[in-house]
């Protein structure tokens, strides 16, 4: 036999947002890490599947879910089935909820309930060669079960840490997806820079070229 192969080892993001200050009023940290960053990642993805947000039904059908469950990188999920669709369904519309709450104490009472009833077992793993990390779902758990637990567990961390704000919805007109805001001073307001933000940058910017050409400055002709 050869050597075993070495572990993949998880990475941790330490976030650091302007508030609030800790007791000896330094600046709060927040350390995410490798699993936290995938399940906050998943919710994000699940909630934005949604009609009312991308137009179309995300998971309309079993191809759907698997689909998810594969880019995601979600683990010991067996067969899916219609039963699958309508949970999933069901879990997200609770998550779209917590992330439209403006209060800690109600975000808590809504995942305190999402976690309890998914049956969180929380228990060590190394699969896939990935260090040490923990698993809240229970083991056999259905889609919908493992995503309350494993999603709402990372929601309720950024709860305790103070962050619950970074919950988002993109500022751009017409786009109501969600996102998770981990830049280190609270400022991301786009789901994706790329497009939203670049569409509302070069939408300004033509504003400006016009509000310039129409001023009676740009009119006068010069001598």
């Amino acid at each position: 036999m050869g050597p075993a192969p070495p572990r993949r080892r998880l990475s941790r993001a330490r976030v650091t947002g302007t508030q609030p200050l800790d007791d000896a009023g330094r600046e709060r940290s927040v350390l995410i890490n490798h699993d936290t960053r995938c399940a906050l990642d998943s919710v994000v993805d699940l909630i934005n599947t949604a009609p009312s947000i991308g137009g179309r039904e995300g998971l309309a059908e079993v191809a759907d879910l698997r689909a998810f469950v594969e880019r995601n990188s979600v683990s010991e999920i067996g067969r899916l089935d219609r039963h699958d669709i309508t949970a999933v369904h069901a879990v997200r519309a609770r998550f779209t909820e917590v992330f439209a709450t403006t209060d800690d104490a109600t975000a808590a009472t809504m995942l305190n309930a999402m976690i309890a009833e998914a049956g969180t077992t929380p228990r060590l793993t190394d699969h896939d060669g990935y260090d040490w990390h923990v698993h809240y779902f229970a083991p056999g758990a259905s889609l919908s079960d493992h995503l309350a637990a494993d999603c709402g567990m990372a929601l309720a961390f950024l709860i305790v840490a103070g962050e619950r704000e970074r919950l988002r919805r993109c500022e751009a007109p017409h786009c109501a997806r969600v996102f998770v805001d981990l830049s280190r001073n609270r400022s991301r307001r786009y789901c994706d820079s790329r497009t939203c933000g670049n569409r509302l940058h070069v939408a300004a910017y033509r504003a400006r070229q016009r509000t310039a050409a129409e001023s009676p400055d740009a009119m006068t002709p010069t001598r």
